[in-house]
């Protein structure tokens, strides 16, 4: 990791809270991570530093949130919906700052009179182990053991998956970084000629990158779609949306690992069954 300086933890508790506050008290991880970059306006070399680049997609600063979402919530401050929605508790609903000292030290002497280990440099917070832990694999996967063309095929199948037609790998050497085409169909309605782009990058996707994309696709298509395994800088993300310029969608290495589980390829999603006895119902018979 750089020298670059970037908030501890315990810096990005009112961060966060102010950025839950601005979405009016809850809000997905996505969301919170966004709203507290547009509220502190962290510079660009902070937000690009990865947390472990061999393991994971996540950045230093979204590893980072997700302790700081750990402590608040064992503070009885935040809760966590399974649908993966974070929101302020009623009882610190007045709270307009959060005492970030206060609640590292409460949190840490609960823990060693209980026997447990929440120290930030030992272990991740519970969250990122559970969302974490399959997408690291899959990461690993991605990134070493597939060759470049493999990698390309399994886009190609994604797309097909998600709803394209006549999806063609190009992958042709001088042809601009376009990996491939397609065509994506809207409710049978309507479609638009996409051309995209598929690396295997284990840090995070620049705004070089986007332009060099969409230089090579000017004239050539409706809409581009970059997708990688690694991350993509905010300057990135503005590049990709920018006004007078073809619109290019962007999927990371999460939202990838999200699709590939959605349609089960290379990831299958286990249901556990679960049987009761119902007392009641035999005296009825």
């Amino acid at each position: 990791m750089s020298n670059v300086k970037i908030p501890t933890f315990d810096e990005l508790m009112n961060p966060m809270w102010r950025a839950l506050r601005a979405l009016g008290g809850s809000g997905s991880i996505e969301e919170i991570y966004d709203k507290v970059i547009e509220l502190e306006q962290l510079p660009e070399d902070v937000l690009s530093q990865p947390h472990d680049p061999e393991k994971s997609t996540q950045t230093e600063v979204a590893y980072r949130l997700a302790w700081a979402r750990t402590y608040l919530k064992k503070y009885g401050f935040l809760e966590n919906s399974t649908r993966g929605i974070w929101a302020i508790t009623a009882q610190a609903n007045d709270i307009e700052k959060v005492n970030a000292q206060e609640v590292v030290k409460a949190i840490r002497a609960s823990a060693r009179k209980n026997g447990e280990t929440v120290e930030t440099d030992k272990a991740a917070p519970q969250e990122v182990i559970a969302e974490e832990e399959w997408k690291q694999k899959l990461h690993r996967l991605l990134t070493k053991n597939l060759n470049p063309a493999a990698f390309e095929r399994l886009v190609q199948r994604l797309l097909r998956e998600s709803g394209f037609s006549q999806v063609e790998v190009t992958g042709r050497t001088g042809d601009g970084g376009i990996d491939g085409r397609g065509i994506a169909r809207i409710h049978g309605l309507m479609s638009f000629h996409v051309l995209f782009q598929c690396k295997r990058y284990q840090g995070s996707v620049g705004a070089p990158e986007i332009r060099d994309f969409r230089g090579a696709m000017v004239g050539r298509s409706d809409k581009g779609l970059f997708i990688t395994t690694g991350t993509f800088t905010p300057a990135a993300v503005k590049e990709a949306t920018r006004d007078g310029a073809p619109a290019i969608d962007l999927i990371d290495g999460n939202d990838l690992a999200e699709k590939l589980k959605e349609f089960g390829l290379g990831v299958r999603t286990a249901t556990v069954e679960v049987v009761s006895v119902e007392d009641g119902w035999f005296e009825t018979v």
